[in-house]
């Protein structure tokens, strides 16, 4: 496993810029390896170039995970699923946060700062982060998706 599959990647949008903080000196205290894209100014700036980012940098260098953060997370969740390879999901509650990895083998957690509290965003994210991928009656579905994302290479 090379150190880039144990790093988290982590972004946001000025929106989301107080619980990307939180959640990225979390995970450090955590003693996971982050890797913090931006932004770090509450200056405006179109969440997409944040999430193509992440989600290309991801792939290129071989990331496991990547955490976006947005007003609803919707956003960033909508972005991050239009670049070949990713599959992203908003995670608001626990059920949510286990079955977005053993359901569907999402890299990307994506967040809504004005939708969630920091302390379930964090409940949320070692859900999220102490899931795997589960195959069995999902792993034909994923690879369904998979099969989708070779067709626009």
């Amino acid at each position: 496993m090379s150190n880039n599959t144990q790093s988290i990647l982590i972004g946001s949008d000025e929106i989301g810029l107080v619980l990307k903080n939180q959640l990225r000196d979390y995970l450090i205290e955590k003693n996971y390896a982050v890797i913090d894209l931006g932004v770090n100014t509450n200056e405006q700036v179109l969440y997409p170039q944040i999430a193509i980012a992440l989600c290309e940098k991801l792939l290129r260098e071989g990331y496991g995970r990547g955490v976006l953060v947005c007003g609803t997370g919707i956003g960033m969740a909508v972005t991050a699923n239009k670049i070949p390879g990713i599959r992203a999901a908003v995670i608001h509650d626990p059920y949510s946060a286990e079955r977005a990895r053993a359901s569907n083998d999402a890299q990307i957690a994506t967040f809504g700062s004005l939708v969630i509290g920091v302390n379930a965003a964090k409940k949320n994210l070692d859900i999220w982060l102490g899931s795997e991928f589960a195959g069995g009656r999902s792993l034909p579905k994923v690879e369904m998706i998979k099969e989708l994302d070779r067709r626009k290479e």
